[in-house]
């Protein structure tokens, strides 16, 4: 592979680093195409294929965000809320503040935020999660890096181990395909979802049973992992200095980019043409342990391009974005249900997949836009500035004095950051 020149990593006065954030918002895309997809289709999930959109062009859409997206950017979001853990850790031991208490009140701010999301937004909202898990991070917030990697990767390969001996079980006990009343089910949530607030707030909340159980079964085991993962990338200050780690990125590139995509193909084989069975338990079993690679092989590949010859110009189209996650999570799905349910248009189920895609891809460029608009005026995006003044007890300073002649910069750097904590970075 040909080296190429590096640039060091722009960091803020106030020791923020730009290339994370611009890493926070490459996540936050991924996180809108995967999540749009159950928004504007009630049949996403269930292991059926809407009948409305059978065409070839919608299963390549389909296989596209399998195989690349799902399972695999909420971890990255994961991995960024353990290494801004340490940063905050690190910040509050600078200053002699109480940290255990701000933490649990940030906890507390997150899980309140994912509450509403989950019942009035999307039922597949990871505030929550985080919120649990967070209080596992601080109690473990001592371990030595060794420690967390090892419990990180055992924790992955219990939980893998775990999908293999139920797909066995459900092999010998011979059940296999998607439910019967599958379809009917899929067609009765678009109806509620097409009706007024009451019945779209009733339809997400008879989601919430069978959300909870994905994520307590597979995305929280993951997430800690990843949680994990970050407070050891964190005590080393891996991601200070990337030009120093560029022999691992590229190894996490190259192991991320065959093994972990080879397990996204039988992620994403399994999902769309076998779903309901053993195999398909099996492939979520396979993709526990491969996502994190592919997940690790995106990460690599956007940080090494921040501190490349691109640097500038990609870290100015997605670290404003990446500064404002929490405000940027929730808006996107107020205007996914906006678009989709009985809030507004209503058009859940008439949306083929490309355009769906489409959509994901307009909104995070409006998103791009209005983060760099927002923080050439203000130290904070909307909802980090709330929950900054929840945490700290305090009343922060939003809005900043005339903007600098070089605002770009400035949305970038800005001078007085909080270090990252989530979500889903949703500080």
């Amino acid at each position: 592979m040909t080296t190429t020149t590096t640039t060091p990593p722009s960091r803020a006065a106030g020791g923020r680093l730009a290339h994370v954030d611009a890493l926070r918002g490459f996540a936050l895309l991924g996180i809108l195409i995967v999540n749009i997809g159950y928004l504007a289709s009630s049949y996403h999930g269930t292991g059926l294929e809407d009948p409305s959109f059978a065409s070839p062009l919608d299963s390549a859409v389909r296989w596209f965000v399998a195989v690349f997206f799902e399972a695999k950017f909420f971890l990255l979001f994961s991995f960024l809320f353990g290494y801004g853990f340490t940063l905050q850790l690190s910040s509050a031991e600078r200053h002699g503040a109480r940290f255990a208490a701000r933490f649990l009140r940030r906890l507390a701010g997150l899980f309140v935020l994912g509450a509403l999301h989950a019942v009035l937004l999307f039922p597949g909202d990871i505030l929550t999660t985080y919120a649990v898990l967070g209080l596992i991070l601080l109690a473990a917030r001592r371990l030595r890096p060794r420690t967390a990697v090892r419990t990180a990767v055992a924790l992955l390969v219990l939980t893998s181990a775990a999908y293999v001996v139920l797909a066995l079980s459900a092999h010998a006990a011979g059940g296999s395909g998607v439910d019967p009343g599958a379809a009917a089910d899929a067609e009765r949530a678009a109806e509620a979802l097409r009706g007024g607030p009451a019945s779209v707030v009733a339809a997400h909340l008879e989601q919430l049973p069978e959300v909870l159980a994905l994520l307590v079964f597979f995305q929280a085991p993951a997430a800690l992992a990843a949680f994990l993962l970050g407070l050891a990338a964190g005590r080393r200050q891996a991601l200070g200095d990337v030009a120093r780690h560029r022999g691992t990125l590229r190894k996490l590139q190259w192991t991320g980019f065959t093994v972990g995509l080879l397990g996204g193909v039988v992620y994403a084989h399994a999902s769309l043409e076998h779903p309901g069975g053993a195999y398909q338990i099996l492939a979520l079993g396979i993709d526990v342990v491969t996502a994190p690679l592919l997940a690790a092989a995106y990460a690599a590949t956007v940080l090494r391009l921040t501190c490349g010859r691109p640097a500038g110009r990609l870290t100015a189209l997605l670290a404003p974005v990446g500064r404002m996650t929490l405000t940027g999570y929730l808006t996107q799905s107020a205007v996914c249900t906006l678009l989709f349910t009985g809030y507004g248009a209503a058009l859940v189920g008439d949306v083929p997949p490309l355009g769906v895609l489409a959509i994901a891809l307009a909104l995070f460029t409006a998103q791009v836009v209005a983060s760099r608009w927002w923080l050439r005026r203000y130290h904070y995006g909307p909802l980090e500035w709330l929950l900054r003044a929840w945490t700290t007890l305090t009343r922060p300073p939003l809005r900043r004095g005339r903007p600098r002649r070089n605002a770009a910069l400035q949305a970038v750097a800005p001078p007085e950051p909080l270090p990252p904590s989530a979500p889903v970075d949703p500080r």
